[in-house]
């Protein structure tokens, strides 16, 4: 204890400088990257040396080029354009060309003017500290004047100050945790070797922070703790500057446009950016964005370049090239785990190409470096950081699971240390309250009322928090019936594997049944969309009908005709059977309006696993008819997804691995007739069942009779959908059989299903 204690007194190493809150500046007249227009160049000899001094500590290979230059030049030779943006000093060679322009493999030019010149004011209008008088002829001149004439000068720079744009404090990202432009922060687990009652015991400053040997330590609750660090601390290559320059230079004047579209047709469905944020970085003309989520915003907004009527007669970008960068640069910034990286990846994986499973796993890692699983409802933190946290990680908790259900892979993330709250409607806004006066609080409040009263905002919204729900449902049947677990659980039970299938399945499909009992009006497949706007309802629904087939896929996998009850065998069969039909028909409803909106990354796979249960069922067929019937429904299939990749060419893979199931299927053998073989048991077959098959059959009954119920949330889909609740009387029997009543019990229930699908 006392070795920490003195540890915790002993002073802090020097830190990489965090940014001057009372230096910034108008984005007219300054910038924050070296690919825009600099800050104030700064020529006193001071500001040169501490600037050089923290570049040479921060780059090693630098050190060894500015210890090796020659002597600084004559004040009349100017500095390049590179050197000066950066502020830094500029050592000309021999061939013109100066020493980091020549390390940082760029050109080295001096085209540009010079930057306008701020001085900072005390409150009586003069030069302050910092700002040598000899810098400014006017003020140099007045110091040198009488007394009584320093009045008339002193409004010299007051005037230069009123006529140039307000000064500007910090933008809201660098008051925050994990967005702050110049820095990022890893969470110290409970597990760490800095235990957190320990790092308590460290004098903390108004900002919640203390200075330490591993970096500075941030208090955000009781017993959480960050260590944030300088970016400048981590040594990556500097070529962010260089990737945003790049970017800008694919998309050339059409970035602007491409923004308004991303917010407009991706955004309201997939809120995991801080909308004002951003978009008051834009206005201010902040340039230094994370290169990949920039990049990431840009590809998607891409696909609705040919709706657009003012970029559809323009050369499209290169989008191999944008996303080649974006994944690129997406690698090096994540050796600095900031909330940024984890949207650029969820938006890169948005994308069918760019959607993979490491990925994925990477973005899970980055996201519990910083946090994203735990609970911040009470964190010492902006209110807007919290909101956005929490749509952020359960967009990160969205994209593990659906993308273990496509590649067949473990989630990664597990429940028990998953301690996020579900979003409610107030998360979703985006207002951030002003940092300075001379924002305008009254804007942003009205921006962000319109906003949340916007129909498509608010949609979009319910939509995302509905999908959330069925995504927790979809892991829980990933749970039951996928997992090593249930898969051995279901060997040994043998030819009773089905039984157990439908009983782990009723509790499942009592949830999905709710939820879809109870989706809001506008997230119906028939709620009508204004004229002009798109809706993603499309995918909600597409979501619901996998998680469906996911659970008839396990059950008709756990089917043995060999062994299975027939009776059982024939209702399992029949129930998947409405399951695709219904599935088929709803993507035969889809209109252009659901087709040219945002679809969620995994739509393309619950395509596919329509077909791959079709096929699956094909396959089992136990008749040629039956085999048949499936083949012609599947080439139907097939054809409706082609016609829909013209309009959504994201589509194209679902109608690839349909084909692939095709070739699959080509080596199945010639299904026996219906004459040779009974899919459907008579009464006296059910009837004269011995009794250990009587009790089977009752223990699956409640299972089946979910599986009834669950059929009938969405009849409007399907013609047998509505023959099914015409038979509602049928499906409400409990089976319960008792000894006396065994055999006219049997009756009516094969009665029933006869009536139902006969």
């Amino acid at each position: 204890m006392a070795a920490t204690a003195m540890a915790m007194s002993m002073p802090a190493p020097p830190l990489a400088p965090r940014p001057v809150v009372a230096a910034w500046s108008s984005p007219l007249h300054h910038s924050v990257t070296p690919t825009g227009p600099g800050m104030p160049f700064l020529d006193s000899t001071a500001g040169k040396e501490n600037t050089i001094h923290h570049q040479i500590t921060a780059r090693p290979a630098l050190k060894q080029l500015q210890q090796s230059a020659p002597a600084a030049r004559s004040r009349k030779e100017r500095p390049c354009d590179g050197c000066r943006k950066r502020k830094s000093k500029c050592v000309l060679q021999e061939s013109r060309r100066c020493m980091l322009c020549e390390f940082h493999k760029q050109d080295c030019t001096f085209v540009e003017k010079a930057q306008p010149r701020k001085r900072k004011l005390s409150s009586d209008g003069t030069a302050g500290e910092g700002t040598p008088a000899k810098k400014s002829p006017v003020v140099h001149h007045a110091t040198a004047a009488v007394n009584g004439e320093r009045r008339s000068v002193s409004r010299t720079p007051v005037l230069n100050v009123t006529s140039a744009p307000p000064v500007r404090k910090p933008f809201a990202v660098d008051e925050s945790l994990s967005l702050q432009r110049h820095r990022h922060c890893k969470l110290l687990g409970q597990t760490t070797a800095l235990d957190a009652s320990l790092v308590g015991l460290g004098t903390f400053n108004e900002k919640n922070e203390t200075e330490s040997r591993v970096g500075t330590l941030r208090q955000v609750t009781g017993s959480e703790y960050f260590s944030t660090h300088a970016d400048a601390d981590v040594p990556i290559p500097d070529d962010e500057a260089r990737a945003l320059a790049e970017i800008e230079a694919i998309v050339g004047p059409h970035g602007q446009t491409l923004i308004d579209i991303y917010f407009r047709n991706v955004h309201p469905s997939y809120p995991i950016i801080q909308r004002h944020a951003f978009l008051d970085r834009v206005r201010h003309g902040d340039k230094q964005f994370n290169p990949p989520l920039l990049a990431a915003m840009y590809l998607l907004a891409l696909s609705w370049w040919d709706h657009d009527p003012a970029l559809s007669s323009q050369p499209k970008p290169d989008m191999a090239r944008l996303e080649y960068i974006a994944i690129s640069s997406l690698t090096v910034a994540m050796q600095r785990p900031k909330i940024s990286a984890v949207q650029a990846g969820l938006l890169l994986l948005q994308r069918a190409k760019s959607s993979t499973w490491t990925l994925t796993v990477q973005l899970v890692a980055l996201g519990q470096d910083i946090g994203l699983h735990l609970d911040c409802s009470d964190w010492s933190i902006p209110l807007w950081e919290r909101r956005l946290r929490k749509r952020l990680a359960w967009a990160l908790y969205m994209q593990d699971k659906w993308s273990a259900v496509m590649h067949g892979r473990p989630s990664h993330i597990n429940a028990a240390d998953w301690a996020v709250q579900t979003p409610t409607a107030s998360d979703f806004d985006d207002s951030i309250p002003p940092i300075s006066p001379a924002d305008s609080a009254d804007q942003s409040a009205a921006e962000a009322e319109a906003a949340l009263a916007d129909p498509q905002t608010s949609k979009g919204r319910t939509i995302f928090m509905q999908m959330i729900t069925l995504t927790a449902i979809m892991s829980e049947v990933c749970s039951a019936f996928y997992s090593q677990t249930a898969r051995t659980e279901a060997l040994r039970a043998g030819r009773y594997s089905t039984q157990l299938v439908l009983n782990r399945a009723k509790p499942v499909q009592l949830k999905l049944k709710e939820w879809f009992a109870k989706l809001p009006v506008e997230c119906k497949m028939d709620h009508p969309t204004p004229a002009g706007q798109l809706s993603s309802t499309g995918y909600l629904h597409l979501g619901y009908f996998a998680t469906e087939i996911s659970i008839h896929r396990r059950i008709v996998q756990s089917l043995d005709p060999a062994t299975s009850d027939p009776y059982l065998l024939y209702i399992c069969r029949s129930a998947a059977k409405t399951r695709l039909i219904s599935a088929m028909d709803f993507v035969n409803r889809l209109k252009p309006e659901h087709l040219n909106a945002f679809w969620y990354f995994a739509s393309a796979t619950n395509f596919a696993l329509i077909g791959t249960f079709g096929a699956l069922l094909q396959a089992t067929s136990p008749g040629r008819e039956e085999a048949e019937f499936y083949a012609m429904r599947l080439r139907e299939f097939k054809w409706t997804l082609g016609v829909s990749a013209r309009k959504a060419r994201w589509v194209e893979g679902a109608v690839e691995v349909l084909e692939a199931n095709g070739e699959v299927l080509g080596g199945l053998g010639e299904k026996p007739k219906a004459s040779t073989t009974t899919t459907q048991p008579t009464q006296s077959a059910a009837v004269q069942q011995p009794r250990q098959w009587q009790q089977q059959k009752a223990v699956g009954a409640a299972g089946v009779q979910v599986l009834q119920d669950a059929s009938a949330s969405s009849s409007a889909f399907a013609a047998v959908a509505r023959q099914q609740q015409q038979q509602q009387p049928f499906q409400q029997q409990q089976y319960e059989f008792e000894d006396e009543e065994d055999e006219d019990d049997d009756e009516m229930e094969v009665d029933g299903w006869q009536a139902e699908y006969g």
